[in-house]
């Protein structure tokens, strides 16, 4: 039977870089694995029926709504033009390959149309959950954490809207995930052959500790950190959060093993793996997305060599296609550096990093009203989509955070101090740029470690199940289970109270008056 948080489990857990006792307790983990799988792929079943229902609609008179404008018809450049998308409306495309070539796969399916465009982030919205349930199970050894970040992530206004949408932030959501997910197994593998060592007696055997062989699970979110770069550039700041993490985890390891000098040990035995795994690949995956780019012979400065760019220089060396590829994301970058409000750039949605952890500014996807609007049992309707998070969870970022922080230094708590990573990553590089036109679906990516936050903390509220005995620790952990489930039962109710504005339902004007909880959603 599964427990939650069991406190000899995560005896040599708390904190990143903490010391361990002179033999460590191995973690086995759950042991559940059945009821684990079946938890998850019915949650993951959930999450598709919500993803998928009504995913056509609502459409702009057959035509994308909102940003899908850029990315469908792009992805239809993919699907008929050879793999190679281009952008006669600007002359230049703006983000990496991956997310039109994604968006391509679902418009080969079922056509130029809502479903075709939409089909790949609904896959990618459902996989998320799945992901998420199995990331917060390790990392709690719980099934009932997991699945209750399962349940917190299936009623997230922000990934169930942009699970429901073409547009590419879900995309490189899902693969940031999937490499943190590949890093916490990482991490387990890596501790689990630190501790085949000890019982062995082999770790004073050199002062920098043993060698731990080749580490497929590292080398995996490298792959999945290139995947998120080919979506879109800010893939590059989680490269650098995960990097430092990483290798936080493999000192943390050595440290705990009684390696003798550990940050030698991980200078010497993992740093250079580690820059291979999550340098050299991702940079490798992001090179092999432009796959179409290179074979052609009309994208978009493909041949800037010998055009733009003369032959010789000092970097005459690297290959033509690689000069033209630079020369080309020089170009892009220029684009987006040029997106400034001092530059005169405004849009009413538009928002700033420091609104996104309470969703204090939502973005407006599509709005219809008039007499074209009908089906609310009213004489005026109104239809409208808008990406914002689920108020009873992202209300509650700032006081998850100060607990998570509190958690990672206090109570040296690693699993807080990797979901603080991971959302800091996809926070605080947007400040340096302030001055950059920025919007709310930039937040997707904190969707995900929002949630797994929340779930460690419900799993605090419960409390242990191993080591208590007696009716006042029963009496404790049922408090706790109820506190949970009524707060669960509150995200819920959330969420469908805010479904019409969600998925474009018609209501009556008054309706939409009510679901504007803030001025500045207005």
């Amino acid at each position: 039977m599964t427990q939650l948080t069991d406190e000899r489990a995560h005896a040599d857990d708390r904190v990143l870089l903490s010391p361990g006792p002179a033999a460590p307790i191995p973690d086995p983990g759950p042991t559940d694995r059945l009821r684990g799988w079946v938890v998850t792929l019915t949650l993951t079943a959930i999450a598709a029926i919500t993803r998928f229902t009504m995913l056509g609609y609502p459409t702009d008179a057959g035509t994308p709504v909102f940003d899908e404008k850029h990315y469908a018809p792009q992805g239809w450049q993919v699907l008929t033009g050879g793999g190679l998308e281009d952008n006669p409306g600007y002359g230049l495309v703006v983000h990496p390959p991956v997310g039109k070539q994604m968006i391509a796969l679902g418009e080969a399916i079922f056509g130029y149309n809502g479903w075709g465009w939409r089909f790949a982030s609904a896959v990618a919205g459902t996989l998320m959950v799945l992901l998420v349930t199995r990331i917060v199970r390790r990392m709690a050894r719980s099934t009932l954490i997991g699945a209750i970040a399962g349940v917190l992530l299936i009623t997230d206004g922000v990934t169930f809207v942009s699970s429901r949408i073409g547009m590419l932030d879900i995309f490189m959501a899902l693969f940031v995930v999937a490499a943190f997910g590949c890093l916490i197994v990482d991490r387990d593998q890596v501790r689990a052959r630190m501790a085949t060592v000890f019982e062995q007696g082999r770790i004073a055997e050199s002062v920098y500790g043993p060698r731990l062989g080749v580490r497929w699970w590292r080398f995996g979110a490298g792959i999945m950190l290139g995947l998120a770069c080919g979506t879109k550039w800010s893939g590059m700041y989680f490269i650098v959060f995960f990097g430092l993490m990483c290798v936080a985890f493999d000192v943390a390891a050595r440290r705990y093993h009684g390696v003798r000098r550990p940050w030698a040990g991980t200078a010497a035995r993992d740093l250079g793996p580690a820059l291979y795994a999550l340098v050299v690949v991702p940079i490798g995956v992001y090179l092999a997305t432009y796959w179409a780019w290179f074979a052609s012979e009309t994208g978009v400065d493909r041949h800037a060599v010998g055009d733009q760019v003369g032959f010789g220089g000092s970097f005459s060396f690297v290959p033509d296609a690689l000069r033209s590829l630079w020369y080309y994301s020089a170009n892009v970058l220029e684009f987006h550096a040029g997106l400034t409000n001092s530059a005169g750039n405004h849009h009413p949605w538009e928002s700033k990093p420091w609104t996104w952890p309470m969703g204090l500014r939502p973005m407006l996807y599509y709005f219809a009203e008039g007499d074209q609007v009908t089906g609310c049992g009213a004489a005026s309707c109104v239809k409208a989509v808008m990406l914002i998070g689920t108020p009873a969870m992202w209300w509650l970022a700032l006081p998850m955070l100060a607990w998570a922080l509190w958690r990672s230094v206090a109570g040296r708590d690693w699993r807080y101090a990797a979901v603080l990573v991971g959302y800091a990553a996809g926070l605080l590089p947007w400040f340096v740029t302030m001055d950059r036109q920025m919007y709310y679906f930039y937040a997707v990516a904190l969707a995900p470690f929002l949630v797994m936050g929340l779930a460690l903390v419900c799993g605090e509220v419960i409390g242990t199940a191993r080591g208590r005995i007696g009716a006042a620790a029963a009496e404790r952990r049922g408090t706790g289970l109820l506190a949970v489930a009524l707060y669960l039962g509150l995200v819920i109710a959330n969420f469908v109270w805010l479904w019409p504005i969600l998925t474009a339902l018609p209501i009556t004007l008054e309706v939409w008056q009510q679901q504007l909880w803030l001025p500045s959603w207005r």
